[in-house]
């Protein structure tokens, strides 16, 4: 008799360990599959409320000297759980003062970090719509068409509640680290992003 309880207490605490595995694994399931479309935004705030679509621009400078900057357009997409499942690029120009000291395109290669922050908000018009807008910051690994390599830094703040990104985008181009992303102004055009989420079971 004891040995047949022993047996029923061994089987029912493996079966409730077995449940709690499905419980904690299922979240990770549920991801699993999703895609992330990034943006680097064009906002025409002569609408109201103000309308959201690709083909923006945004800047970054360096520190030391703060007169080179770069200047980058771009959108594409990556899968959070494939890091070399990525699309996309854009242009690059880079600028000493107001002058162009170069220019071209560049690619997409690889995801090295993506953290999501929360679902985007404001009353924004968003003709991009592919998925879930959201908030959070994103590294890319990029490729430069005159040879150069890098990285492409994308943060979507968005309004509301301060949470601690920078809105905007930051990049190196070899040995150039242009870190001060340039803050997006009321009104102005320019240096602002955007995230959109899809689900696997969308």
């Amino acid at each position: 008799m004891k040995i047949a309880t022993r047996w029923i207490l061994v089987s029912a605490i493996v079966t409730l360990a077995g449940l709690l595995s499905i419980a904690v694994c299922l979240p990770v399931a549920q991801g699993e599959g999703d895609h992330v479309r990034w943006d680097i935004i064009h906002m025409n705030p002569a609408t109201t409320p103000a309308t959201l679509t690709p083909g923006g621009v945004a800047f970054a400078s360096t520190r030391n000297p703060s007169s080179l900057s770069i200047k980058l357009t771009g959108s594409g997409t990556f899968s959070p759980d494939d890091p070399e499942e990525v699309t996309g690029g854009g242009t690059w120009e880079t600028l000493s003062g107001t002058m162009s000291t170069g220019s071209g395109t560049y690619d997409v290669k690889k995801l090295v970090s993506w953290q999501f922050a929360r679902p985007g908000l404001g009353s924004f018009i968003d003709l991009i719509d592919d998925g879930t807008s959201a908030n959070g910051n994103a590294v890319l690994r990029i490729h430069y068409s005159d040879g150069g390599e890098g990285v492409l830094g994308i943060g979507c703040e968005g309004p509301g509640p301060n949470i601690g990104i920078v809105e905007g985008v930051i990049a190196t181009k070899d040995h150039m680290t242009y870190w001060d992303a340039q803050a997006p102004v009321g009104g102005v055009d320019a240096n602002r992003t955007l995230f959109h989420i899809t689900h696997s079971n969308q």
